[in-house]
């Protein structure tokens, strides 16, 4: 696996970039990220392109043996282009404009934009396509940050207009699907239908899930009329886009389809402080971030990917937009950076080489300090460089359980959530993280990847079933397990004939007959598990696998297909993978507290995550915090 860093040359004198790109060959870095914010020096006037000193940084890295990733500038476009045509900010869901004075101050749907981007797009690929270089390109950057998916500007009107003729190709059959002769919403055109906000109460929630729909696939055309620009002038490059934690706004997945390598930002300490971790697991895991949380990103993207990933931005010290920003923990650098090989990474690059001294992120630490010199992660770099060097090429193996995880999924529980505590990356992370404490490895893959090759499979939840997922379901020879939800809604946000879980039916034969949501603090018991958050009162004529302990049940299994009707519990979950694993002949570990292994396709990592020394029984010997464990696999 391959280090680098993302380098800002515009940023600092140029007679200190040469002695810069010395200093990351010395240090072990041979990758460099550039130029994804920098439209404002490459175009300072309109038509006016400043080449010179972008031509002089590209060879100063060159010549230094450092291969580079080139950034599109897109994700900042600079003030001229906003004063020249002002409509193409995006404006949030109250009305009000995203304006210039930060970054990503643009709307994915205006057809003016769009067309600047293919323009300087195409300058910089042209330029700079065939200099060998250059390795990768990224597309703009962090598609979505700042929530600026959604916009409800007149421009997303207008496409959005075009986006619903096109899918249901009159006006009725949008009538029919959406139920719109609920509260008189019925239309009689499409120039009649306006993006789902500024409603006196919750709009239609179909009106809302196609308008999830359309904005991301206003993202994959976005980026695709990039990497097609890419392709056109840089043949065989290989071409990314780093997507960000805990980020469902849109689908990954399509993105994922027109890239080679799937990338992203990891900032473990930022991810556990700003999202629902306990405040028990935010005092643990206050430098050292929650064991999985890398983790999860790892095997997600390497799922949007293709196999093919890396780590775009690496935390390499206390960031600067979480609410909380401790260091991390001595050690941590250097075992995330490992980590990210274990899961069979391309490269890891750490953001930044040097902290800025001014503007919105000066607070955010670099490899180096802004006086320039080495900050705490700088000889954690060389440590996991060394560590690389010795252990040799890594690449993922297959893992024996597969986490489906689906956008959509994510956007019907946003939009319809019964209840304020169902979170969807919360449940499915929850079965993630439960997954790993028993020592298994996990592809988290999309609702149409093949999960012939797995010996068990969990769904989380899947509300709306997509076509043909059910007969692949019904092909397999393994343990699956559906969870809370799935089969609840049509493809048009309605409950299917017949109730929930609809098509799944024919997988299980039960009905759901109602649900209900628990308030915070509320818990059933059951046998060692409780009933919290979520339940559904299910008719079938099997008897419940287990129930709780009124007698109500809670799990269900029919063959090899087990669904479960209530939010899991960490216990109750724990139970289904021992259950699951059982039937599948899959051996589980009992790991302590803050541990965790992955298996590469040669070697078999262990890491403690703990704020303490833990005995780890596979391992034999007892491991420091923020330290691990690497040994050749033997099975």
């Amino acid at each position: 696996m391959k280090l680098g860093c993302c380098y800002y040359p515009e940023h600092w004198p140029e007679d200190i970039w040469a002695e810069d790109a010395r200093r990351m060959r010395d240090m072990g870095l041979s990758l460099v990220r550039i130029g994804e914010f920098a439209w404002s020096r490459i175009e300072p006037e309109p038509g006016r392109y400043d080449w010179g000193w972008l031509d002089r940084a590209i060879e100063t890295l060159a010549d230094a043996g450092l291969q580079i990733i080139l950034g599109t500038p897109t994700a900042t476009p600079p003030k001229w282009l906003v004063d020249q045509m002002p409509d193409m900010v995006a404006i949030d869901e109250q009305g009000r404009p995203r304006g210039f004075g930060s970054r990503r101050h643009y709307c994915f749907s205006h057809p003016g934009y769009r067309a600047e981007c293919a323009r300087i797009v195409a300058a910089m690929v042209e330029r700079y396509g065939q200099h060998p270089a250059i390795v990768m390109w990224q597309t703009d950057n962090e598609y979505g940050c700042h929530d600026t998916v959604l916009s409800f500007s007149d421009a997303a009107a207008a496409a959005f207009r075009v986006w619903l003729a096109a899918r249901y190709d009159t006006i009725d059959a949008l009538n029919t699907a959406w139920g719109n002769v609920f509260w008189s919403m019925e239309y009689r055109s499409f120039a009649e239908v306006d993006p789902p906000h500024l409603t006196v109460t919750e709009a239609n929630p179909a009106h809302w899930l196609d308008y999830r729909r359309f904005a991301s696939d206003a993202v994959v055309s976005f980026n695709r009329a990039q990497t097609d620009i890419i392709r056109a002038h840089a043949p065989g490059c290989d071409i990314t886009h780093n997507f960000m934690g805990f980020f469902t706004e849109f689908d990954h997945h399509a993105v994922g389809h027109d890239i080679d390598v799937a990338t992203w930002d990891s900032y473990p300490l930022g991810f556990l402080e700003q999202f629902w971790f306990s405040s028990a697991e935010k005092r643990a895991y206050l430098r050292q971030g929650h064991p999985d949380i890398a983790a999860f990103h790892h095997d997600l993207y390497r799922g949007c990917g293709g196999g093919r990933w890396g780590v775009m931005e690496q935390q390499p010290g206390p960031v600067n937009w979480a609410r909380f920003n401790p260091a991390p923990l001595p050690g941590m650098v250097a075992l995330w950076t490992l980590e990210a090989a274990a899961h069979g990474a391309e490269f890891t690059s750490y953001f930044r080489w040097r902290q800025a001294p001014f503007a919105q992120e000066q607070m955010h630490a670099g490899l180096l300090r802004p006086d320039s010199t080495e900050a705490e992660a700088a000889n954690e770099v060389r440590e996991a460089a060394s560590v690389l060097d010795e252990i040799g090429p890594q690449s993922a193996a297959q893992a024996p359980a597969a986490l489906v995880f689906s956008y959509e999924a994510a956007w019907v529980i946003g939009i319809q959530p019964q209840g304020a505590s169902f979170r969807y990356l919360e449940l499915v992370f929850d079965c993630y993280s439960a997954l790993r404490q028993r020592g298994l490895d996990v592809d988290i893959v999309a609702p149409d990847a093949d999960l012939s090759g797995y010996r068990m499979v969990l769904i989380p939840t899947l509300p709306i079933v997509p076509q043909g997922f059910v007969e692949k379901v019904a092909a397999l020879t393994c343990p699956v397990l559906f969870g809370p939800r799935s089969g609840s809604k049509t493809a048009s946000f309605a409950i299917p004939d017949g109730l929930a879980p609809g098509d799944c039916k024919s997988l299980i034969a039960l009905t759901v007959t109602r649900v209900e949501s628990l308030r915070d603090g509320v818990s059933e018991p059951g046998d060692g598990w409780a009933v919290t958050r979520w339940r559904e009162d299910v008719r079938s004529r099997f008897a419940p696998e287990f129930a709780d302990a009124a007698g109500q049940g809670v799990v269900y299994v029919s063959g090899d297909v087990r669904y479960c009707a209530i939010w899991p519990d960490a216990a109750l979950v724990r139970l289904l993978i021992e259950r699951m694993a059982g039937e599948a002949g899959v051996p589980l570990l009992d790991l302590p507290e803050g541990v965790r292994v992955r298996r590469s396709a040669s070697h078999c990592f262990t890491f403690n995550y703990a704020s303490e020394p833990v005995l780890v029984p596979h391992v034999g010997e007892t491991l420091s915090p923020a330290s691990w464990h690497i040994a050749p696999r033997t099975r």
